[in-house]
């Protein structure tokens, strides 16, 4: 475990292993709680995520956190839109190409086995529904993988394995890092806070995108760069369209992504329980609500201040004093 530079060294430190869970545009509370770990002294020797999950991790053992918490924090819904490109052809609604080349810009062609500390991102094999541990090889292409939300993102091909979403079999990936050699393991579950709030108060309708995606769309200006109404093709606009006071077609899968990685977490945490479980309370928060980054990422830094006793009393037992491993 590296410590921030406060004087105050653990004795006997745990190996720390770090498993950050799925929850799309929740996941920006990842940022928050990293964040908040380090301020108390606690970086992890080992870090596997699912999903967005993933993504913040690996962009974290990137060096480039700080920049993704910063243009995650500019996000518009319009610019949210402008990164759609909705190729119904492509084995997903959304291409992600435009998604893709944010992350080139960023992130080049770092490899995996090149982080500082060693990390998974966990994917799911489209085939044979395996779950795949992506260790090495090309960051960009395994986080793309790891978040290719099924019927939404195309899946991934990565030596000939046609790869989506990790959420699908394992949404918090404890087992990961015990099995990397992790003697404690903190895990921050993103869908701990959705059952009673799926809707918004005085709707009917669930909180999936959290927002008219095709109404942005069609009301969009072509010098944003999002398609121009007339490019949008009847089919995408039914998958999109609400044509009575209900979901439309696209929210109805996204909701029901959710409801199945909500019942697959709480079965795998059931028989794979962490050591310290960090729950941000996120329910309110649509699952595409990218633009409520700096909402998500300060509830993430609250609900580790949540877990500092639970933490204590698991570096307590884990051999390095408990509160006196902790900075502040």
């Amino acid at each position: 475990m590296a410590m921030i530079d406060d004087g105050i060294a653990p004795r006997n430190r745990p190996r720390i292993g770090l498993a950050l869970g799925g929850g799309v545009a929740r996941g920006w509370a990842h940022i928050g709680a990293v964040r908040a770990l380090r301020r108390y002294g606690i970086e992890p020797d080992i870090i596997a995520g699912s999903s967005v999950g993933a993504l913040v991790g690996g962009v974290h053992l990137a060096g480039r956190l700080a920049e993704l918490e910063d243009w995650a924090k500019r996000l518009t819904k319009l610019k949210i839109v402008s990164l759609l490109d909705l190729r119904l052809s492509s084995g997903g609604l959304i291409g992600g190409t435009h998604l893709v080349a944010e992350m080139r810009r960023h992130l080049g062609d770092t490899r995996i086995e090149a982080l500082r500390l060693p990390f998974v991102a966990v994917a799911t094999d489209l085939v044979t529904g395996h779950e795949v541990w992506l260790r090495e090889g090309s960051l960009v292409e395994s986080l793309r993988a790891s978040f290719s939300l099924p019927g939404v993102f195309p899946p991934v091909d990565i030596d000939h394995r046609w790869l989506v979403d990790g959420a699908l079999v394992n949404p918090v990936p404890v087992s990961v890092c015990r099995a990397l050699g992790a003697q404690m393991v903190i895990a921050v579950n993103l869908s701990a806070d959705l059952i009673g709030k799926a809707r918004r108060p005085g709707s009917l309708v669930p909180t999936a995108a959290g927002f008219d995606l095709l109404k942005l769309l069609e009301e969009a200006r072509p010098a944003s760069g999002v398609p121009a109404p007339s490019t949008l093709n009847a089919l995408t606009r039914r998958i999109f369209r609400r044509d009575y006071e209900g979901p439309s077609l696209f929210g109805v899968m996204v909701s029901s992504f959710g409801i199945i990685t909500d019942r697959i977490t709480r079965s795998r945490l059931a028989g794979e329980p962490p050591d310290v479980h960090i729950a941000p309370r996120l329910g309110h928060i649509g699952l595409l609500e990218f633009d409520r980054a700096e909402e998500a990422i300060s509830e993430g830094e609250a609900a580790v201040e949540r877990a500092l006793p639970e933490l204590c009393d698991a570096l307590s037992v884990f051999g390095n004093g408990g509160r006196e491993g902790l900075r502040g």
